[in-house]
């Protein structure tokens, strides 16, 4: 009974997950395609499924644990679900940020073509499917990747940052535009983050490997 309990909690995960991500491709699409329509969407009914989905798997996490008290492995993956709840509700709020900023940069003119931005979102987007995959797999190596590729979004914010720090210099007018930009480009950079938190905690649960303190003294190093 347990077993199936969970195969359902991992279906609703994913069904939540592939939401999230659905939110960041089309707030980052409206932006493109300047699609308003797209972005209130986001911000006025998507982001009330998002919250309803996260309020029903805590529901669901908190009642398997009171009615079955599982042990061991089941219980490391109702609590590694319920983290993933968790992060997924913090990553929907990420893509209705990215929203409000693009309803604001698409009324206006572009500050410059938008080349680094697009690729910072998919690489973003990209994690977040694959840190959820590793989960459902249990696959150590897609988490890993995940994880490394945490360094590759980091770089996109940098030269993003760079670039437009030069933009606003040249011309003051341009500045509560490129400001928008930018909390569009650090809530991607968050995005990554949050997908490489799963990834850590999968690896933790399969193979008991804390991966996160390494990384940190590398990044100080």
């Amino acid at each position: 009974m347990l077993t199936e309990r969970l195969t359902d909690l991992k279906k609703e995960l994913v069904e939540y997950g592939a939401l999230v991500e659905s939110m960041i491709e089309k707030s980052m699409r409206g932006l493109l395609e300047r699609d308003s329509s797209t972005l209130v969407r986001i911000i006025e009914q998507d982001e009330l499924r998002a919250n309803q989905q996260e309020i029903d798997l805590d529901e669901t996490c908190t009642s398997l644990i009171a009615q079955f008290q599982p042990a061991a492995g089941d219980l490391r993956a109702i609590l590694m679900i319920s983290r993933m709840n968790n992060d997924l509700e913090r990553l929907a709020d990420h893509a209705v940020n990215i929203a409000q900023s693009s309803l604001y940069l698409i009324e206006r003119p572009q500050v410059k073509p938008l080349i680094d931005l697009p690729k910072m979102s998919r690489r973003a987007i990209s994690m977040l499917k694959e840190s959820i995959n590793s989960f459902i797999n249990e696959d150590e190596e897609l988490a890993l990747k995940v994880c490394e590729q945490d360094n590759e979004v980091d770089d996109y914010r940098r030269k993003i940052l760079t670039e437009l720090i030069n933009v606003m210099t040249r011309d003051p007018l341009t500045i509560e535009r490129s400001l928008h930009l930018l909390r569009i480009s650090s809530n991607l950079e968050r995005i990554a983050d949050l997908s490489t938190n799963i990834g850590e905690d999968v690896i933790f649960m399969v193979k008991g490997r804390i991966i996160k303190h390494h990384q940190d003294e590398a990044e100080e190093a």
